[in-house]
């Protein structure tokens, strides 16, 4: 779905414009977004299989829940309402622990050049996984993982390919916070 979002600079500071995410994507202008990592007690995290016809990282697993926040939206209510449309999950603000903002670029092909901040959140899910509800525009399945089998498959050269291509630096950055709060 097309969309209004924010320009940044390549410091991830708003420039005051906006543009829409297609174009965003086909020129590689910066564009904030979320990324909330949903985990367990029982040390797992929720994954999600991306839909299989997303424009990008089609039918890859990734971070539990991920969006665009909309022009002149505020983060973490863009955080709660991502969460919502995607797994059908309500949180509070509350909920959320923001990890960080971190930069983001990535070629998928000639025409898209995505270019993002993340704006990085933990939250602990309390539900059953059978209880959540997956978009089925962007969501194909979802599965908890230990933080153990997560960071051995993210090190194999082979499994790791099944995964959204983040810096390592990223996803040791996600499971070490993620461990501490366990």
């Amino acid at each position: 779905m097309d969309e209004l979002i924010d320009v940044l600079d390549a410091d991830g500071n708003y420039t005051g414009k906006c543009i829409m995410k297609s174009e965003a994507h086909r020129k590689g202008i910066f564009h904030p977004s979320i990324h909330v990592w949903l985990y367990n007690k029982n040390g797992e995290i929720l994954i999600q299989q991306r839909a299989k016809n997303k424009d990008t990282h089609p039918g890859l697993w990734d971070v539990s829940v991920a969006g665009h926040i909309g022009a002149g939206e505020d983060i973490v209510e863009s955080a709660i309402r991502e969460v919502k449309e995607e797994i059908g999950l309500d949180i509070k603000k509350k909920d959320l622990h923001k990890l960080g903002v971190f930069k983001y670029s990535h070629q998928h092909h000639q025409d898209l050049l995505d270019r993002e901040f993340h704006h990085t959140f933990l939250c602990e899910l309390k539900v059953r996984l059978a209880t959540l509800e997956m978009q089925e525009t962007e969501v194909d399945d979802l599965a908890l993982i230990s933080l153990p089998l997560f960071r051995k498959e993210l090190e194999s050269r082979v499994i790791s390919k099944k995964y959204v291509p983040y810096d390592m630096e990223y996803y040791e950055t996600v499971l070490n916070a993620l461990q501490k709060r366990l």
